[in-house]
């Protein structure tokens, strides 16, 4: 890794934006004039975003912080490895390595139906099951598995981005925690009131059939006062909302099953072009978490075993929780899957054509530029639909 100079870079569009930061495709002009090896790179700008969001500046460090962890020894071919940085008095910004294939989400509206077939699922599952096993080794809770964040590398394989919602945890073992016994409880008597908004007297009246998907992120919001340090759960209302597990909708504490339990459900709108638990409004997509079994078309399969299991509402007994990886791994869906040589595998299902995402020649601006002429119409996605289908917001205590 290396220390980046920002009056060398120059943006040649916008990646994404995203509660955290704005994501564009940059090139050095010094080293790349051509813009022939682009790469990605995230900026927080201090200005704004800090001022607004003071746990952001703490978010953007932590998440940096593991993609320095994600390179060298720790280096995985289904993750990002950090290129650069730099930290100024207005930005902080890293680089990764560039995937032109978009992300899942965009690929998927590409298929027929908007949906992909079983033999895809498999391949691209197989890929995210060993990132989430090599994050969950390195003791790193994902936390913000969904298609967006699953990126589409230049070589057709997989890797994972934005790790701001990530926590790193110690599996089982316990600290025991200096709590005051009323405010504990008074908390617990808040939560049991609160919760009450979600969960019906019944769980009855649940909506049939399938519909398009819009989900809205969850920023991390203290539930408890426990500590993080040596502690097997964290207490953190955090995630995207249709993703996120039961454990974490009832402030029960949580742990590396919630990765699971998001697999279950990226699983699920891969299969079916929608997730499982989406209500008409917040309220009832919570209350399908906690209550709601998912729904299934066609012939049982493999597949939907494997879905059942990893959305099973405890978390004790979802798949992966006893041994992890080992556990999905064995599951019959992954029959036959060579684990050791998905690296080698040449043709994935979708390689991105490096000819429709020729940017040499093309309009660069520069990076501080660029932040200060913001009032200017923001370049559009390269997807409508994800704006369309998940919309990015914090939350307050329930």
């Amino acid at each position: 890794m290396e220390e980046m100079e920002l009056d060398n870079l120059r943006a040649i569009k916008v990646l994404g934006k995203g509660a955290m930061g704005t994501v564009l495709l940059v090139h050095d002009s010094s080293r790349d004039p051509s813009a022939l090896s682009p790469f990605a790179l995230k900026v927080v700008d201090k200005s704004t975003l800090i001022s607004s969001k003071p746990d952001s500046d703490r978010r953007a460090r932590w998440e940096l912080s593991v993609l320095t962890r994600l390179t060298g020894p720790n280096a995985h071919p289904f993750l990002p490895t950090l290129l650069g940085s730099f930290d100024t008095h207005d930005f902080l910004a890293w680089a990764v390595p560039y995937c032109p294939g978009g992300d899942l989400n965009v690929l998927r509206y590409k298929q027929n139906d908007h949906v992909f077939s079983q033999a895809v699922i498999r391949f691209y599952l197989a890929e995210i099951v060993c990132a989430l096993d090599h994050l969950h080794t390195m003791g790193i809770a994902y936390r913000d598995l969904k298609p967006e964040n699953v990126l589409i590398q230049s070589s057709g394989h997989v890797t994972l981005t934005d790790f701001d919602l990530s926590r790193s945890l110690n599996k089982r073992t316990v600290k025991p925690l200096v709590v005051d016994p009323m405010e504990l409880e008074t908390t617990r008597r808040r939560h049991r009131r609160n919760l009450t908004r979600f969960l019906p007297a019944t769980a009855g009246d649940e909506r049939k059939g399938l519909k398009k998907a819009k989900s809205a992120r969850v920023s991390p919001v203290s539930r408890r006062r426990v500590s993080f340090s040596n502690g097997e759960r964290s207490n953190s209302f955090v995630g995207t909302e249709e993703y996120v597990s039961p454990e974490v909708v009832k402030g029960d504490g949580h742990e590396f099953a919630v990765d699971w339990w998001a697999l279950g459900v990226l699983t699920y709108e891969m299969l079916y072009g929608t997730t499982p638990f989406k209500g008409k409004n917040r309220k009832e997509t919570f209350r399908n978490v906690v209550v709601k079994q998912p729904e299934f078309i066609g012939k049982r399969t493999a597949l939907m075993d494997l879905i059942e299991r990893l959305l099973v509402k405890d978390p004790t007994k979802r798949l992966g929780y006893s041994e992890g990886a080992c556990e999905i791994k064995r599951h019959e869906f992954f029959r036959g899957v060579q684990w050791d040589l998905l690296t080698e595998v040449l043709r994935p299902p979708f390689i991105p054509s490096w000819e429709e995402e020729d940017v040499t020649g093309k309009v660069t601006v520069d990076v501080r530029e660029y932040f200060a002429r913001l009032a200017a119409p923001v370049v559009p996605s390269t997807s409508p639909s994800l704006d369309e289908c998940r919309r990015d917001v914090s939350f307050t205590e329930f």
